[in-house]
């Protein structure tokens, strides 16, 4: 185990101490290191404000959540432990096209994304022209409406082209910054040299999003509905189908992880295995048809380079909990605090020495869109003397903030984390 001088922690090894459960000199900070922990566009120029820095244009990284990417100076203020691997691309002017928010901001969007207006309404396609999801008018997200497999006998197609498509679903074929290089020599290196310079550049810990999702990529190809059905009526069929995709995650993870393996803290994974009342499987279905595969990813994951393994998994997991950490799992974000059975004292109590909880530092359903500032700051404060103890704690508010969250709320929640 690595040991490390409290006085003397920079924002990795700050990271790094508490995934090994080891004490910090002051509470690890997650904001906008990943997908699930960063702020919706349309209120990112009223946290600017509030904080008394100078506006900037807003740059949405992620087109299906509308997430801003957080400059530099916010994270400064807000004493950020993180950086998301994608930070170190599409750093140019021309890497960025405007487009506009829903209530009328002008943004900046990737180059490469393809969107396209009809009357009131956007969509996003892929790269082939075919439609993806609809932003309605009114509405602030994009929603999937082409499911590529849905149509397909799940009991007697050999889904021979299921890397084909892979790209025909807005969660696998828009791609993040980063994400957006293909997996070929120019792609790599590219992504090795863009990994490197950030790595030289800071201090915080890297998280590298590679995704990996055994339980929900099935379920943006066929319809949730469709493949939960599809696990209970033919379950060596489906055993088949995760082993065709796992088998293309391997190989996408050895041509990722050789390049920006040197470069990157951790290892960000992704899977929604629990709802607002509990699992959406039971263990036992768990146990047969995901966590073979969950258990191979990332032991290889390991094999290939120093990383550690964070699962994204929203909802009620509590029941899970002891087989993701048996196959291998290091952290669990955003550790949804109001869902069943995710009582926090109960969660740390049965699971802290064994898991990092990435996460439940403040509920995003009710305290910080409709708490003041003074509630919030409270119950930042009552979870973080729950989960903090024995380290096994990085601080990250459950989820993304969205578009209703006031600005003060955001900073009430930061500025209430007792650092020491």
């Amino acid at each position: 185990m690595i040991g490390y001088t409290l006085s003397e922690m920079t924002s990795r090894e700050r990271i790094l101490a508490a995934l090994e459960h080891q004490e910090t000199d002051r509470i690890p900070v997650d904001f906008s290191g990943h997908r699930s922990s960063g702020i919706a566009a349309l209120v990112y120029p009223d946290l600017r404000e509030y904080l008394g820095l100078p506006p900037k244009s807003i740059r949405v990284y992620d087109m299906v959540q509308q997430l801003a990417i957080v400059d530099e100076d916010v994270l400064d203020r807000l004493v950020v432990d993180t950086i998301e691997m994608g930070r170190g691309f599409l750093l140019e002017d021309e890497d960025w096209k405007d487009w506009t928010l829903p209530d009328g901001t002008p943004c900046k969007i990737p180059y490469y994304i393809h969107v396209e207006r009809r009357g009131e309404d956007w969509y996003l396609l892929n790269e082939n022209g075919q439609e993806l999801a609809v932003q309605k008018k009114g509405f602030l997200y994009f929603e999937q409406t082409y499911f590529p497999l849905a149509d397909r006998d799940f009991a007697t197609d050999d889904f021979s082209d299921l890397e084909d498509v892979l790209s025909h679903t807005v969660w696998t074929g828009v791609a993040s910054p980063g994400a957006h290089l293909p997996l070929d020599d120019g792609g790599l290196t590219e992504m090795a040299h863009r990994a490197k310079a950030l790595r030289e550049a800071t201090d915080r810990a890297i998280i590298g999003l590679f995704g990996g999702n055994m339980f929900e990529i099935p379920q943006m190809l066929f319809r949730m509905d469709y493949y939960l059905m599809s696990l209970g009526l033919y379950p060596d069929k489906a055993l088949r189908f995760s082993e065709k995709l796992c088998s293309l995650h391997m190989k996408s993870l050895e041509k990722w992880l050789s390049a920006v393996g040197p470069y990157i803290d951790i290892i960000l994974f992704g899977d929604d295995l629990g709802g607002q009342t509990g699992p959406l499987i039971s263990p036992q279905m768990y146990r047969q048809m995901i966590k073979p595969f969950h258990r191979k990813l990332w032991h290889h994951a390991k094999e290939l380079a120093d990383v550690k393994i964070m699962l994204h998994c929203c909802g009620g997991v509590r029941e899970l909990l002891d087989d993701l950490i048996d196959a291998g799992l290091d952290a669990i974000n955003p550790v949804q605090i109001n869902s069943m059975g995710m009582d926090p004292a109960e969660l740390k109590a049965e699971f802290g020495d064994k898991i990092t909880f990435w996460g439940g530092g403040c509920d995003t359903r009710d305290i910080l869109p409709h708490g003041s500032p003074d509630q919030v700051a409270s119950h930042v404060q009552g979870l973080v003397r729950l989960l903090r103890p024995g380290g096994g704690f990085v601080f990250q508010q459950v989820h993304n903030i969205l578009a209703d969250v006031p600005a003060e709320n955001a900073v009430a929640m930061f500025d209430a984390i007792n650092r020491r």
